[in-house]
């Protein structure tokens, strides 16, 4: 759905392109990577109290600014004439790096999780569903999408992160799954309670299997029609 607002970023920071200059696009990529890895420190070890609300937020912060020079990157190669494959190679692999990381950290932060391999699986699923974008591309059907976009899958992160941070700040609990369903919990990957960073992995983990199949379908109807 976020991938409609291209057209509009790209004209939003074509200034702050141009003010880059003659500055290697790759720099932006590499430090991407490393702000969002202190990031997910950040939320990996958030407490639930107040400090912990507060290294969330931090969190949610640096994973946007990571966002932004991730997306200016491209932005100033293609200014530079210099866009490539290898810079395209580069933007992938860290995408995917983010991706992963963002989600196995999440999901090893004890405070608001009971099983650390949710986020591991959810970690999984996601790369399942971009997977099939790429598969398609070396079939020679192009890049297929379709389903969730990273841009979705981010906001949704983020948004639970941000519940989750209120939840720390005002020590309010999240809802028990055996309240909602006994099965509940099976939905929510093994997890006991329903709180912001539970919904985030739950979203990433089911919303990769939904991606994967619409993925798959686009990706059969164009080798056999």
């Amino acid at each position: 759905m976020f991938e409609k607002f291209r057209e509009t970023w790209t004209k939003a920071t074509e200034p702050i392109v141009i003010r880059l200059g003659g500055l290697d696009p790759n720099i932006l990529t590499w430090t991407s990577l490393v702000i969002a890895i202190i990031a997910f420190v950040l939320l990996a070890v958030a407490d639930f109290d107040k400090t912990g609300s507060m290294m969330i937020i931090g969190g949610i912060i640096l994973i946007i600014i990571a966002g932004i020079f991730d997306a200016l990157d491209g932005a100033l190669a293609r200014h530079q004439g210099t866009d490539g494959p290898y810079g395209d190679f580069l933007d992938h692999t860290i995408d995917r790096i983010v991706d992963v990381g963002l989600l196995i950290a999440i999901g090893m932060n004890v405070a608001f999780v009971d099983d650390m391999s949710s986020g591991t699986m959810a970690a999984l699923l996601t790369l399942l569903g971009s997977y099939m974008g790429t598969q398609a591309q070396s079939v020679g059907l192009g890049r297929i999408y379709g389903g969730f976009s990273r841009a979705d899958r981010l906001v949704a992160t983020l948004t639970g992160l941000l519940i989750a941070a209120i939840q720390a700040f005002t020590n309010t609990k999240g809802i028990a799954s055996d309240s909602i369903h006994e099965y509940f919990d099976w939905l929510i990957l093994g997890n006991s309670e329903l709180n912001g960073i539970t919904f985030a992995i739950a979203f990433s983990a089911w919303g990769g299997i939904y991606t994967f199949i619409i993925r798959f379908l686009k990706t059969r109807k164009g080798l056999l029609g």
